[in-house]
């Protein structure tokens, strides 16, 4: 595929963005809000209608059997447009890879391209009061009874819960293996008996995460996916896509250098503000040249970005609040930016999780004690 193919692609794509934008709900990111759900849904069929879902998926299971290079067209232009690029990244990009890479002739038949045309959406069942950056340490369990597994347990964090009919679920097998060994992936069904979805309310005064409690709840044995007692690894190899598009970074980055320009136009700033916000233009163009040296999806990499990116958005937040005064605490979006900021360096792997990553695969440093 060469680059002039590629362009023809991405003029094509600019396209049908400027003439469906309009469709669109606002660009939420990775996951759609439970207050967006509804519209979230219809645009990811008009996408699905269009051919522009799952494009690099094999054409069997409802893609276009291109190439990733053509993902990563799609998800760049969607960020010029702020348009989202899938109603769900637990499905499109986690759900589906696991699909895609372990799951069996009838998984891939059930859900791929139901995912695709958003007649499955998904949820992450992952983080758990007592395991969140330390996924290893999980403790809801799923028991085997005959062709059944029996589940108990508490998950947290869970985006877009309450609006999923499928989970992508991580649980104990194995209690007596040790740490990572004894864990298992599943596909779980979100209306099972004994499953109950219950809104986190957070500080901003929204309601974007859910907890789910699993009461012996009984799962098919056929929503295993992967090895019994393998779904760490399982786990591991979808996670490593779900920082998503190193494009889609360069152009947020582009806009949150403009914005901090913008921040000081106008402003009487003295003379801390003004080398503060210099400061986090030059880190924020330092990460801009680290992204565009990378190749299309990011992988250890991917650390070194998000742990850049989410530190700087708190820096953000915080400036923003220190220049606009005791108005920021109250309301308006310097108040909610604020309240949110922390959230950016615990999702997806919090700060510390990802200076240990940089630290041991990218530095060499002795692996943390287990």
């Amino acid at each position: 595929m060469g680059a002039h193919d590629l362009d023809d692609f991405r003029s094509g794509v600019a396209g049908w963005l400027s003439a469906n934008k309009q469709h669109a709900p606002r660009d939420y990111g990775a996951i759609c809000p439970p207050d967006l759900i509804t519209e979230g849904v219809a645009w990811q069929k008009r996408i699905f209608d269009a051919g522009y879902a799952g494009l690099h998926w094999p054409l069997e299971h409802g893609g276009r059997g291109l190439t990733p290079a053509h993902h990563g067209v799609w998800v760049e232009e969607c960020a010029k447009a702020a348009v989202p690029p899938v109603l769900n990244m637990v499905g499109l990009v986690l759900a589906g890879g696991a699909v895609m890479a372990f799951g069996t002739d009838e998984h891939k038949r059930t859900h791929l391209r139901a995912t695709l045309a958003a007649e499955h959406v998904w949820c992450q069942l992952f983080s758990e009061p007592g395991a969140g950056s330390d996924l290893g340490s999980l403790s809801t369990r799923a028991e085997r009874d005959g062709d059944r597994f029996i589940v108990n347990g508490q998950k947290v964090w869970c985006s877009g819960g309450r609006c999923s009919n499928w989970g992508i679920l991580m649980a104990r097998t194995n209690p007596d293996a040790p740490k990572h060994e004894g864990i298992s992936f599943f596909l779980c069904p979100m209306d099972l008996p004994g499953i109950e979805v219950r809104p986190l309310r957070q500080m901003t005064g929204e309601a974007e995460f859910d907890e789910v409690f699993f009461t012996d709840v009984e799962l098919p044995a056929d929503s295993l996916i992967g090895p019994i007692h393998g779904g760490w690894g399982v786990g591991m190899a979808v996670l490593t896509n779900e920082r998503g598009h190193i494009g889609a970074s360069i152009i947020g980055l582009e806009r949150r250098i403009e914005q901090m320009a913008a921040l000081g136009r106008g402003r009487g700033l003295d003379t801390t503000q003004r080398q503060h916000l210099a400061g986090l233009v030059s880190r924020g163009i330092a990460y801009k040249a680290v992204a565009q040296t990378q190749g299309p999806v990011a992988s250890t990499a991917s650390s070194l970005m998000k742990l850049g990116i989410t530190e700087m958005m708190f820096d953000i937040a915080m400036l923003r609040g220190d220049i606009s005064g005791a108005e920021a605490m109250l309301e308006g979006a310097d108040a909610t930016g604020m309240l949110a900021a922390p959230g950016g360096r615990i999702a997806g792997g919090s700060s510390q999780v990802q200076r240990n990553i940089i630290g041991e695969r990218l530095l060499g440093l002795p692996r943390e004690p287990k």
